[in-house]
């Protein structure tokens, strides 16, 4: 698939529908709502690339590569048009496709797509922005120094969830943020990793919602509230880490390439 390969699965039948992860996590992450969901959904879950047991190839990745992963992942498997969800990164991942490949989606729910771009001229924002830039720049400077635990450990603390989340999170799901840990700070070298281009989403004109969690960090929101034109309602939701500690349903994998 775009020259990696991808770890994906696939369970339950009915209406497809697409669950795209965002940063430091991976498939395992969509455990707690997958028996819901596959009882009325055909349901693929992936690794985006340089996530756990995807390839993660050298050089500097791009969002543009994660987006078209996704559109190309769709089309191979079958599964469009598709109802598309993501969270975080998944979420700026899943909007972009929408807007060059509309065909592809047949509604999207986007949770706290991380887009600080849009709001980045935003006089009020500003200062909250600034912090937050400061934060995600000080994990990154600890991953590139060669410290994945202690750089995830600061993200979940600092930036993400709050003091003393870190070790409320099963051993699996740490493990998992330590292993990702390189692919995040390779995101934040994208240079477009929080931008959003409205114009381009314009040519997607399906149902949108546009979700923020009502405990999530006060930055999430403010990038939410400023994402794409395109959304036709907001919802609050609470948001916590899900928990991944659960045993996982072993639907059809494989890896495709």
């Amino acid at each position: 698939m775009n020259g990696v390969e991808l770890y994906y699965e696939v369970a339950g039948e009915g209406d497809p529908l697409v669950l795209v992860r965002g940063s430091w996590g991976d498939h395992y992450n969509w455990v707690p709502v997958m028996k819901d969901l596959t009882r009325n959904h055909r349901v693929l879950v992936y690794d985006r690339r340089g996530h756990s047991r995807s390839d993660c190839p050298p050089g500097q990745g791009s969002r543009r590569e994660d987006e078209d992963d996704l559109a190309d992942l769709m089309e191979t498997l079958g599964f469009a048009p598709a109802f598309v969800a993501g969270n975080s990164f998944g979420a700026s991942t899943a909007l972009v496709p929408a807007g060059r490949h509309p065909e592809l989606f047949r509604g999207i729910l986007a949770h706290e797509p991380p887009l600080l771009g849009v709001v980045a001229d935003d006089p009020g924002s500003g200062p909250l922005l600034a912090e937050t830039g400061r934060r995600l720049a000080s994990v990154v400077d600890r991953l590139r120094a060669g410290e994945p635990l202690a750089g995830a450990r600061q993200f979940v603390e600092e930036v993400a969830f709050g003091p003393g989340e870190w070790e409320r999170m099963p051993d699996r799901v740490r493990e998992t943020f330590r292993v990702n840990a390189p692919t995040f700070a390779d995101e934040q070298g994208d240079p477009g990793w929080a931008e959003l281009d409205l114009a381009g989403l314009s040519g997607y004109t399906g149902p949108a919602l546009l979700t923020k969690g009502s405990e999530s960090p006060p930055w999430s929101p403010a990038s939410s509230a400023g994402s794409p034109a395109r959304s036709r309602r907001r919802r609050r939701t609470p948001s916590k880490a899900p928990d991944t500690s659960r045993t996982s349903p072993t639907p059809p994998s494989t890896r495709v390439g």
